[in-house]
Parts: C-alpha cells; structure tokens; sequence
C-alpha cells in the first residue's frame, strides 16, 4: 500500500514538472547568418532538383512498384555499403543524377525518398530505409520545403549540418521527398 505522503509528493512532483514544461520556452539558438543564408540557397536548390523530370520519374516508379520488397530498417543496417542492393539506389537513373549534384562541396549527402519515406535514390548509403518518421520527411512530404533551425551531426555522414528537405511534385500532388545534409562547418 503507498502511503499518503508519498501520493501527494508525487502528485506535487507531477505539477511542479507540468507548471515548468509549459512556462518554459525551449528555442534553439538561430541559425549563423552564412549558416542561414546556405540553407536557402539550398531550399531553392532542393526545390529545383525536386522538379527534375528524372527525380520524378523515380519516384513515381517506386511509389508504383512498393520499393524493396521486404526491406526495413533493420535489414537495411545490415547490409554493406558495398551491397548490390545498396549500390543500385545509387547507380540508378536518379541516383547518378543524385551523386553528380553531390559533388557540390556544400552538401555532404543527398537522398530521394517516396511517397512513404523508403529508399528511392541516395548519393551513398543513407543511415535508413525508411525514414518516415524524422523531422526532414515529415515537414517536407507536407507541400513545403523545410530545413531544420538547429545545426547537428548529420545522422548519416556525421558531419554538423542544417538538414533540409523538399516534396517531390507530380501534378501538384507530393509523391516523395528530396532530402539534404547542409553542410554547417
């Protein structure tokens, strides 16, 4: 049985803790001026590669097709960089379009993503299949170009980074995502 005094202690720990989530705000410090002004040099970018009727295309093609079948996350973390199935998202048709535009040394990784958030096209091998669930899918599979506020390791390259994505259109409709890793250094 839980004594009395202990209820209250953590009834009391439970609203001392609430009254301080929401009196508190939590804001990221902006964005370094040339930080900032990279990052939407690369959103326009982003948004033009995003148009590219090859981009397009795949996109379309993986959104038709369900992607890899049977692949997630865990058998993607598996495999090699050297893997066949690895190299092909990167010697496809975007993804040698992908890998040119990567040679911009303003960007560390570029990733093309469908309408889920599975491996279209990538200049290497991304850290993730499917990456449905973080922020730069999330915001950008929306309608809007999106960069992140906050300068991190990027998760794949592990270079600091602004991260920023893009829809892929079709018709005025978003099919996928274009993904990029700014390089902050």
């Amino acid at each position: 049985m839980t004594k009395p005094w202990i209820k209250t202690l953590r009834a009391g720990s439970l609203a001392a803790g609430l009254a301080l989530a929401t009196s508190t705000t939590w804001a990221a410090d902006p964005l370094p001026a040339p930080v900032q002004a990279k990052t939407e040099h690369y959103k326009k970018k982003l948004a033009e590669w995003a148009a590219n009727p090859v981009i397009v295309a795949a996109v379309k093609e993986v959104n038709a097709t369900g992607g890899l079948a049977g692949m997630n996350n865990g058998k993607w973390n598996d495999l090699e960089e050297k893997d066949p199935a690895v190299k092909a998202f990167e010697s496809n048709k975007a993804g040698t379009l992908i890998r040119k535009w990567e040679e911009d040394t303003g960007i560390n990784k570029l990733v093309l993503r469908d309408e889920k958030g599975n491996l279209v096209a990538s200049s290497a091998k991304p850290l993730v299949y499917n990456n449905a669930a973080r922020p730069v899918f999330v915001n950008a599979i929306k309608g809007q170009v999106w960069a992140a506020s906050e300068i991190k390791p990027d998760p794949t390259t592990g270079i600091k980074s602004v991260q920023a994505g893009a829809p892929v259109m079709d018709g005025g409709k978003v099919i996928g995502v274009i993904h990029v890793g700014i390089t902050a250094e």
